[in-house]
């Protein structure tokens, strides 16, 4: 078990000192966190942890005794966009496996740092709670909210001095740059936003998408390759202010196209297949008869499955116009 010396941030704040025989003043003043009744208790986390280290132990798994912090990251990530997908397909077994298997990521680094000397699971649990609660005044303080937004509020002066005391005085130092594209534009606009460098409303986020375009279109007309990069970005990137003044998810909306542009081609592929065709053996004016036709019976299909389940829609009975 590390020293709290050793531990990252301001974590060993949080965490009496093993020759301590008083408890510390924030484990004085720490509410109590006993799961409540008719709820889960999180008793099984325990045995993965346990299972864990007997896969790690010298007589473990090989594979896993193989791994490094560096050589999870792909499984974080894959995993992570699972219960994403998951979610996505409404299928509540599927949400529940997935998310193990992104907490067995969790308990596996966790494992590794323990083993370096650095930290553990316990503190990784004990570092959020604590997070958590000096987060949340309005629960277990005296601070007084009139709804979500005086807790977004406070939250972001909360964290602001967090990272001030860490040495981080930027509105954006806390987004990882390593972050996938959308969200990290995303979240750079709703952190500046925070702070008061924002579109006045929506209308002014729309006008800025027609302007960043036309400096696009400037610069295609040039041929100027690096510039019309530049540019396409900004527009990407108004867009999704757009999408965040407007109270819209650019992640979910532009999955959401991809979902229905699978979809459709999908049916093209299907009918060109019946007649035993390919995708390049129908012309353009084919394959945007086929598309326009794969749209209609989307629609039809949708409003005879009011559920909104996602599957293809199935070329075996095509529409009149498609006879």
């Amino acid at each position: 078990m590390p020293n709290n010396a050793e531990l990252p941030g301001n974590l060993a704040n949080h965490l009496p000192s093993p020759a301590q025989s008083e408890p510390s003043e924030a484990a004085i003043a720490a509410p109590d966190l006993t799961p409540l009744a008719g709820k889960q208790t999180g008793a099984e986390v325990q045995r993965l942890v346990g299972l864990m280290q007997r896969l790690l132990a010298p007589d473990g798994c090989p594979w896993d005794r193989e791994q490094t912090l560096e050589s999870l990251v792909p499984y974080l990530v894959e995993e992570t966009y699972e219960v994403v997908d998951a979610l996505g397909g409404g299928n509540i077994d599927d949400h529940r496996e997935e998310l193990g298997d992104l907490l067995l990521q969790i308990v596996f680094q966790s494992e590794l740092r323990f083993a370096e000397g650095q930290f553990g699971i316990d503190d990784v649990a004990r570092g959020i709670v604590a997070k958590l609660v000096h987060r949340h005044p309005h629960v277990f303080g005296d601070v007084k909210v009139s709804g979500s937004d005086d807790v977004l509020a406070n939250w972001a002066k909360l964290k602001a001095t967090e990272k001030a005391k860490k040495g981080k005085f930027g509105a954006l130092d806390g987004i990882p740059r390593t972050a996938p594209a959308l969200l990290r534009a995303t979240r750079a606009g709703e952190k500046a936003g925070a702070v008061g460098f924002d579109f006045a409303d929506a209308q002014g986020a729309r006008a800025k998408v027609d302007e960043e375009l036309a400096e696009f279109d400037e610069a295609w007309a040039r041929g100027d390759q690096v510039e019309m990069g530049r540019e396409l970005g900004d527009v990407l990137f108004t867009l999704v202010n757009l999408s965040r003044k407007l109270n819209l998810d650019p992640e979910s909306a532009l999955r959401g196209a991809t979902d229905r542009f699978a979809r459709r081609f999908a049916w093209v592929e299907s009918a060109l297949q019946a007649r035993g065709q390919t995708i390049a053996d129908a012309n353009p004016a084919e394959q945007d008869r086929l598309w326009e036709a794969a749209k209609a019976e989307e629609k039809l299909e949708k409003r005879e499955d009011p559920s909104g389940s996602r599957h293809a829609p199935s070329p075996s009975s095509p529409k009149a116009s498609e006879k």
